[in-house]
């Protein structure tokens, strides 16, 4: 409103200081170029009061956006202090990692080989098997006339044991091997000495009979060593099996076939037992690398 008035007063001053009589026509015009002029002034007036408006609105807009963009800010702060955080783990986390997969790759290697020695060690284990199977396969085949006098042969823990009951070997009391006997080792020699990598342990064992007025030998140690050391020169002097593969030695009474004290225990335990077990040398060697 104040455009209008202020303009109405300068057309006054205008009209008078010109002193000029206008026409009707030329005052028409005048006055309709005012009332234009003056509803100019109202739009003008109506924009200028929307735009003051949106210039407020602007501003409150203007302030919020920089309340979000302070909010905003600090969100990004803590964000970049939790990255911060999260990167220092990540790194912790990424040194363990390489540590765990250095361990892995470690381990794993070291279980392969163990892998292979084990393989090696169960091919080894199988043809000693397979050995120790044909080794028994022949002894049978070779004694097989001498199972009725009181030999067997079997296998315990990967080794041949061949048991002659001391009847078969001695007469009572003796460490003499008699004939039957001798004829037993000579065909058990004859496989021996096919079989040069096979260790032989020859075992005297008795009952447990207290041993009286024999002599040389004192008790059932005496004479539990002396007929392994009878049947260990008989193998090693008459049929030239290798001494160096042999090993004698007495087990008195003290590993029983049979634990009873009756007679027929007592024949059980009265034996000499000859362990075959084939050389292992490539086992040790392995197992001790």
């Amino acid at each position: 409103m104040k455009f209008k008035y202020l303009f109405a007063a300068a057309f006054l001053c205008v009209a008078l200081n010109a002193c000029v009589v206008l026409s009707p026509k030329k005052y028409k015009a005048l006055v309709a170029e005012r009332d234009s002029l003056s509803n100019r002034t109202v739009n003008l007036e109506a924009i200028v009061s929307r735009l003051q408006a949106d210039t407020a609105k602007l501003h409150r807009e203007i302030a919020e956006l920089n309340r979000q963009a302070v909010d905003l800010n600090g969100r990004i702060t803590k964000l970049d202090g939790n990255l911060a955080e999260l990167q220092k783990k990540y790194e912790g986390l990424n040194t363990n990692y390489t540590a765990t997969t250095s361990k892995v790759s470690e381990l794993s290697s070291d279980l392969q080989k163990r892998e292979a020695r084990l393989k090696e060690v169960e091919d080894i284990l199988k043809k000693r098997d397979e050995a120790t199977n044909a080794l028994k396969a022949k002894l049978q085949k070779a004694l097989l006339g001498f199972q009725q006098s009181g030999l067997t042969v079997d296998i315990r823990d990967g080794k041949v044991y061949v048991s002659l009951a001391d009847k078969l070997l001695f007469p009572s009391g003796s460490i003499i091997i008699n004939e039957n006997g001798k004829a037993a080792l000579k065909q058990f020699a004859a496989v021996l000495n096919k079989e040069p990598d096979i260790n032989i342990a020859v075992e005297g064992h008795t009952d447990n009979q207290k041993v009286n007025n024999l002599g040389q030998i004192k008790d059932n140690w005496d004479l539990s060593v002396l007929r392994a050391t009878s049947v260990t020169r008989f193998l090693t002097e008459t049929e030239n099996v290798d001494p160096h593969r042999l090993t004698a030695t007495g087990k008195s009474e003290f590993q029983p076939n049979d634990p009873a004290n009756t007679p027929e225990a007592r024949a059980k335990n009265r034996r000499i037992e000859i362990v075959l077990s084939p050389k292992l040398d490539e086992l040790y060697n392995l197992i001790t690398k």
